[in-house]
């Protein structure tokens, strides 16, 4: 057995046509003709470069889509849809896609942001956001009258963040009776923050105070040292926004130095 068998490659090999089984070189055969393993490949790259982890289960599924588009493509070919104009348009379409990915692709690979900038980046972030933070809540209405109406109301007993839930204009905040959370002053409005700078802990703005948005009572919940994330918390999502900054600088110049007519 071992003879016929070793005889037989050695004849196949003299032919020049060594046949490998398959499953070795293909992953199905479709009416006769073979699907390369590399289109699965192909496809597996995509959705590993999405981030969806490639369990076993979704290899399974990538070699179902991959069958099924060439039982598909075998019918269009079949239905001479390959010569059409429309066809032939959404090809250059998909050529110059896939081209100018690569292109940005191979330029964030031969550009990446190293660690000085990202740091650089981050004292920046931290030297910006240095200072106090504020716990302040808020209601939020339309006219000045009212806003009076829920400053008098709440002085003689009323709860602040009963009336929030009711009364503010403001769905985020006011489903937490008012409640904005830590924040640093420069986030608001100018207005809002003029106003809300000059309060105590525990104190209530005694007059409305008016923005684009309109009347707000405001109330200073408390006041603490900005409490800033550490570089390696937040090092990944640095270098993603600043790798996406020098994609848009690289590509405004490719623009500026092109010769339009």
């Amino acid at each position: 057995m071992k003879k016929k068998l070793l005889s037989g490659l050695v004849a196949a090999a003299l032919l020049g046509t060594v046949v490998l089984p398959v499953s070795a070189q293909n992953i199905a055969v479709v009416n006769g003709k073979a699907v390369p393993k590399e289109r699965a490949d192909a496809l597996r790259q995509q959705v590993e470069r999405s981030g969806r982890p490639v369990t076993p289960e979704v290899e399974g599924q990538i070699k179902e889509e991959v069958i099924a588009r060439e039982i598909f493509m075998q019918e269009a070919q079949k239905r001479g849809l390959e010569g059409s104009p429309e066809f032939k348009a959404n090809m250059e379409i998909a050529r110059q896609t896939i081209l100018i990915r690569q292109l940005f692709e191979d330029f964030q690979k031969n550009n990446p942001v190293s660690d000085a900038e990202i740091k650089a980046e981050y004292d920046k972030y931290v030297a910006a956001n240095t200072g106090k933070e504020y716990k302040a809540s808020h209601i939020l209405v339309e006219k000045e009258d009212e806003a009076k109406a829920i400053i008098a109301s709440i002085k003689k007993g009323a709860k602040f963040a009963d009336i929030a839930k009711k009364q503010s204009k403001d769905p985020g905040s006011g489903a937490r009776g008012g409640d904005l959370d830590w924040a640093n002053a420069s986030t608001y409005v100018p207005e809002f923050t003029e106003a809300l700078v000059k309060l105590n802990k525990g104190q209530m703005t005694q007059t409305p105070v008016k923005s684009q948005f309109g009347w707000h009572v405001i109330r200073l919940d408390d006041v603490r040292e900005a409490q800033l994330p550490k570089l390696e918390e937040v090092k990944a999502q640095i270098a993603q926004q600043m790798q996406q900054q020098k994609l848009m600088k690289f590509q405004e110049e490719l623009r500026t130095k092109a010769k339009v007519e």
